[in-house]
């Protein structure tokens, strides 16, 4: 099998320093694709499972016709598209139970579709997801479009968590709505948020890597009026933490929020949203961050996309840590990456014992489907398509 090596290519104003110990990805060669849907975001569970979200697909097929002809477990963020006909203005967020060690050979179970609505907003998609002594929380966020021809070229606000006590089996509503979301944020009439998109740090199964028993999430946002800020485009990413329990997780009160650091550099944390400072900046280039605890390395891994604007090829970067609030140094930058590829992560439970290969989780070339674009994009690296993508890499030692 033909081992292939990135090549890491940083753009000159490239804000991070270059990792003292890696330099780059090697792919492996093996990867394995699910589905036909879009949005995983693997969450180590008690019972080794894993639980992610889903949406804007289906289980059951390749996408072959368009959105509004696929089967009965279709599932659609957006309000407008056909799949949500009936739901009495609400749009679908799915659930999916991941069983299996080997990602090769996995096998996943659909848990179903819930339906909220997202107005004053156009939709309302999946971001941090969490299973934690066996409740689920669920995560959801804002986007909307302008007459641009783009696709949700606006960023609205984390709304907050629907929660379950089953694995997925039933669902409490979030208490909050998009029009009053958890922190208050909008992304109406050219408001910018800082919260975007949070998705949780992936500290092993069952938080078992945490320093100090909170869970974490990382958000991408901006505060220049004049940024691109959309679900995988923006210039900051904010780190928020909050003590996981159904009594906690919805209450903004609850929460600390990551603030910059003090003289001799430590960092602050503060419950004052007001206080909240970036964790990153990078003028359009941070948009989807998620971070994941690599025990073997201790170290943190963070996977971001430059996705603007938002219909066109993506780029990944990696960066290395520490500190889980940095400093932050690059250990690649893959332009073109999928090479349209999108919400990468890596789940812990397919780090390997080294730490140093493990198996990055995306999806790809969602323009390529019919009824969106149509565009040819070609999968780089082989695999990359609208589906759970799972790739196993290994890191490049510095020489």
């Amino acid at each position: 099998m033909m081992e292939t090596r990135w090549p890491s290519t940083p753009p000159s104003d490239c804000p991070f320093p270059p990792s003292e110990q890696f330099d780059g990805l090697i792919f492996t060669g093996r990867h394995a694709e699910y589905t036909h849907a879009d949005t995983w975001y693997p969450s180590w569970a008690s019972d080794d499972n894993l639980y992610s979200p889903w949406t804007d697909g289906n289980f059951e097929y390749p996408r072959t016709r368009p959105f509004h002809e696929a089967g009965a477990v279709e599932c659609s963020s957006k309000l407008d598209n056909p799949a949500n006909a009936g739901k009495g203005g609400k749009s679908g967020t799915g659930q999916a139970k991941i069983i299996g060690d080997d990602p090769l050979n996995l096998k996943l179970e659909n848990l179903g579709i819930h339906y909220a609505s997202p107005l004053p907003y156009g939709g309302r998609y999946p971001c941090g997801s969490l299973v934690y002594d066996g409740v689920w929380y669920y995560g959801t966020y804002c986007l909307d479009e302008t007459d641009r021809g783009l696709n949700w070229d606006v960023l609205g606000p984390f709304v907050g968590f629907r929660i379950s006590r089953d694995f997925g089996v039933s669902w409490e509503d979030c208490p909050h709505t998009p029009a009053n979301p958890i922190f208050g944020e909008s992304g109406q009439h050219g408001a910018k948020v800082k919260i975007g998109a949070p998705h949780f740090v992936d500290f092993g199964k069952n938080l078992a890597h945490s320093p100090d028993g909170k869970a974490y999430l990382c958000g991408h946002g901006a505060t220049r009026p004049d940024a691109e800020l959309a679900w995988i485009a923006g210039d900051q990413a904010y780190l928020i933490r909050v003590t996981p329990s159904p009594e906690n997780m919805n209450d903004p009160s609850q929460y600390e929020f990551f603030a910059g650091y003090d003289q001799l550099g430590k960092p602050i944390w503060s419950r004052n949203f007001g206080d909240i400072r970036p964790l990153l900046e990078w003028n359009g280039r941070i948009g989807h961050v998620t971070i994941t605890y690599n025990a073997p390395l201790r170290k943190y891994l963070m996977c971001v996309t430059d996705g603007w604007p938002t219909i066109s090829t993506m780029n990944t970067f990696l960066l290395e840590s520490d500190a889980i609030t940095g400093p932050w140094r690059l250990i690649t930058f893959m332009e073109k990456f999928g090479v349209q590829a999108y919400f990468v992560n890596i789940p812990s439970k397919f780090i390997g014992a080294d730490g140093e290969t493990f198996w990055l989780c995306y999806s790809a070339n969602f323009t390529n489907q019919p009824g969106v674009l149509g565009t040819k994009f070609e999968a780089n690296p082989p695999g990359s398509q609208y589906a759970m993508c799972l790739q196993e890499v290994r890191l490049h030692h510095r020489k």
